[in-house]
């Protein structure tokens, strides 16, 4: 199977790509939301697992699944016309803060779900925290690789409007939504994960956009083996963190007692479980090239990211309602938060028409006109 396969003629850097590219996110993220709602559901006839269980049985197999196939189709292969030398080993010299993302992305992946585990704390609530925290370091990342000169695009006005109505979507929800009264702030587990997941996943945009804006014009910008590297790196850094958990001493009702608990013990549907995060693998591949989009900022890029997530949750909150007795339709905050990312969308497409026109006038990008056009004379 052929990357091109997935993507038929579109080329890289085009709205075409784009739209693909966020369809196959949204399609991914609709089946790894459910997922975490099904398999954390206590109604009769459903696993009932914990969140722990569900995060230790499902990440191992999603990490397994991404190393797969970039082995498989060879995208650890990395083309570099820069190499290094680190302690008798010759290698690109990209992989210098490449390993590092790996490892940072290692660190992002068991955060996301442990931030879902606190009594108190729904799975909206946390959802939208994280979304949030993910769309200002976007921005944050921009503004500071505009000042370091590395960043020689100019954040539209439109991708800044785009960014307060998705604020203004997920303040919505935070505010008239339900917690339970939680103290985020003063819970030192919570604060101490939450900003784990946080300052990890600025550094790994910072890393992405980093590799995407010192590109030179002549040298071939190899997103897929960026990705590839990137996901060899956290598997062997989530592996080498589960057989350190596994053997350290922890007390029964801890986080690590639990994560034991759940390898010595295992629950009758933990391969379900794994299965059920090849979803969550296969939306790797999608959320990676959304945030590395050739041409765009990383305002961009991370808004595009998070707001099909925030569309894909809404349709994952509704399927969950249908198929499971004790999740319910999203509420009126939820459909007027809708309202605010559509609206969202609509700048960010206002900004990806200036963009197009932009890229194609510097000759960055090429649409499949301008390829036919080539081929023809």
């Amino acid at each position: 199977m052929k990357w091109s396969h997935l993507f038929g003629k579109t080329h890289e850097g085009t709205t075409e790509r784009l739209l693909q590219l966020a369809g196959g996110y949204f399609a991914s993220y609709i089946l790894t939301g459910y997922f975490v709602k099904h398999f954390l559901s206590r109604d009769p006839g459903f696993p009932g697992m914990s969140g722990i269980q569900f995060l230790l049985y499902s990440t191992l197999i999603s990490s397994f699944f991404c190393v797969s196939l970039v082995i498989i189709w060879k995208w650890y292969k990395f083309k570099s016309n820069n190499f290094t030398t680190v302690l008798g080993i010759t290698m690109p010299k990209e992989f210098l803060y490449i390993i590092p993302s790996g490892v940072l992305t290692a660190v992002i992946i068991p955060t996301t779900t442990l931030l879902y585990t606190f009594k108190g704390v729904s799975v909206m609530v946390a959802m939208i925290i994280m979304r949030a925290s993910v769309i200002i370091a976007s921005r944050l990342v921009d503004t500071i690789q505009i000042h370091q000169g590395i960043l020689r695009k100019k954040v539209y006005w439109e991708e800044n409007v785009a960014i307060l109505f998705a604020i203004g979507a997920i303040s919505l929800k935070l505010v008239l939504g339900k917690h339970g009264g939680f103290d985020f702030l003063n819970n030192f587990a919570f604060m101490t994960i939450f900003l784990s997941y946080i300052i990890s996943y600025a550094i790994r945009i910072y890393i992405m956009n980093y590799y995407k804006n010192t590109r030179p014009k002549n040298v071939i910008y190899d997103y897929k083996g960026f990705f590839a590297i990137e996901q060899i790196s956290a598997s062997a850094t989530i592996v080498i963190a589960t057989v350190i958990i596994l053997t350290v001493a922890a007390a029964p009702g801890s986080v690590i007692g639990q994560f034991q608990e759940a390898f010595h013990n295992p629950h009758p549907k933990w391969a379900l479980a794994a299965l059920g995060g090849i979803p969550f693998g296969i939306g790797a591949f999608f959320s990676v090239f959304l945030f590395m989009f050739k041409g765009r900022t990383a305002t961009f890029a991370g808004l595009s990211n998070r707001l099909t997530s925030l569309i894909a949750g809404t349709c994952a909150t509704i399927l969950a309602a249908q198929l499971i007795p004790s999740k319910h339709m999203p509420k009126q905050e939820d459909w007027i938060a809708l309202l605010f990312v559509l609206i969202a969308v609509f700048f960010l497409g206002l900004s990806e028409k200036k963009r197009t026109k932009e890229l194609l006038a510097a000759r960055e990008i090429e649409t499949e006109e301008d390829d036919k056009n080539a081929k023809s004379s």
